[in-house]
């Protein structure tokens, strides 16, 4: 399947890469196709969550757990059952980042993450009840800590 995206031009993709969003992602609920484009630079750790339905709308995306080490949460049990996780396993985790013209300020959402399970490419954004993690987290402040 041909995909023409703004950002990446026409790409080709597999149905079975597609992740479907079982409730949309808030704020874009009735687009619930997406793919993950990961950065051809391995060194680099931000991917993009292409939407398939809507081309013009792609995510940065980044694993929290590479700047985050102790990002901490429970999925909850509706979730893990709406999502058909079987294992810790199936499950990946991945937050949208926000890139502004002065990168210092670059911020991710640990507040929602995504979690996808793997497995069967089902796909949902959850909102967590804990006050340590914030919608905007400042990523290169986190990594000056650990690095």
């Amino acid at each position: 399947m041909i995909l023409n995206t703004r950002h990446f031009g026409e790409i080709e993709i597999k149905e079975n890469e597609i992740i479907n969003f079982v409730d949309g992602i808030p704020g874009f609920e009735g687009i619930e196709k997406y793919i993950i484009i990961n950065n051809p630079d391995k060194e680099v750790p931000f991917n993009w969550l292409q939407a398939v339905d809507e081309p013009s709308l792609a995510f940065v995306v980044i694993n929290p757990f590479i700047f985050k080490q102790d990002y901490d949460f429970q999925i909850p049990k509706n979730t893990i059952e709406k999502l058909e996780i079987k294992s810790h396993q199936d499950v990946l985790v991945q937050s949208i980042v926000v890139v502004p013209e002065d990168i210092n300020k670059m911020t991710a959402n640990l507040k929602a993450p995504i979690i996808i399970n793997v497995r069967n490419k089902k796909a949902k954004q959850i909102l967590l009840d804990d006050e340590k993690y914030q919608i905007k987290h400042y990523v290169l402040d986190e990594i000056k800590k650990t690095g």
